[in-house]
């Protein structure tokens, strides 16, 4: 009787373990929905400042990035902490940073330019960094329509993960477009860009170790 209490009550703890990560991922996805709504409110409710349309970018912009660095953390984690679950909240992270970088530049083109493309042209050709922005979201763009199940099959794995490293160079260049924006205090994009710095960094080292390691297996044969 107790050996057989024993094996049941095993898949008992195991499941009881697991069962608050059902609920991460919908759990991520409500929470970074919150400042899109918080947004929403103030909007509605003529809260956004004396230029509720810099309001806007500006908040739209650092969600994005903030969510794409987010994203990038995933895999890092797993190689430093050896934990897997952050893979799982990796999908979820990026595609929510994909709507917020898209309402950012919404915003920008309908509501600031008024779609006025004579205008747009005229404001990338003055400021850099909005190149730099508009760049960023372009490499965002095959990586959100690809992010499905199915995307994965047709690429295969292996084309689909070369496809999607280009991730770091969008985080790049959005940590560019957020220093150049910024013209005088640059503690809050330099600290963003230092955080990409590291994670990018931890997976230079990973890859270069499984290289080293590939490189002795082939050589001890």
């Amino acid at each position: 009787m107790s050996s057989s209490a024993s094996v049941t009550s095993r898949p008992t703890r195991a499941a009881t373990r697991r069962a608050p990560l059902r609920w991460l991922q919908p759990g991520i996805l409500a929470g970074a929905l919150v400042p899109l709504a918080v947004l929403i409110w103030r909007s509605a409710a003529g809260r956004l400042g004396a230029d509720p349309v810099a309001t806007l970018l500006n908040q739209l912009g650092l969600v994005a990035l903030v969510l794409l660095l987010a994203s990038l953390a995933c895999t890092p984690l797993r190689i430093v902490a050896k934990w897997n679950w952050p893979l799982r909240l990796r999908k979820t992270l990026g595609l929510c940073a994909f709507l917020y970088a898209a309402l950012h530049l919404t915003v920008y083109a309908a509501v600031d330019q008024g779609l006025a493309l004579g205008a747009i042209i005229e404001d990338v050709s003055k400021r850099p960094f909005i190149i730099a922005g508009m760049s960023a979201f372009l490499l965002l763009v095959p990586l959100a329509l690809t992010s499905t199940d199915a995307a994965i099959r047709r690429l295969g794995g292996a084309r689909w993960k070369r496809l999607h490293r280009i991730v770091y160079l969008a985080g790049i260049l959005a940590c560019i477009h957020f220093l150049l924006r910024v013209k005088k205090d640059l503690t809050q994009p330099g600290i963003y860009a230092a955080i990409l710095g590291v994670l990018l960094a931890i997976r230079v080292i990973d890859m270069l170790r499984k290289r080293r390691a590939a490189s002795r297996t082939i050589t001890a044969r």
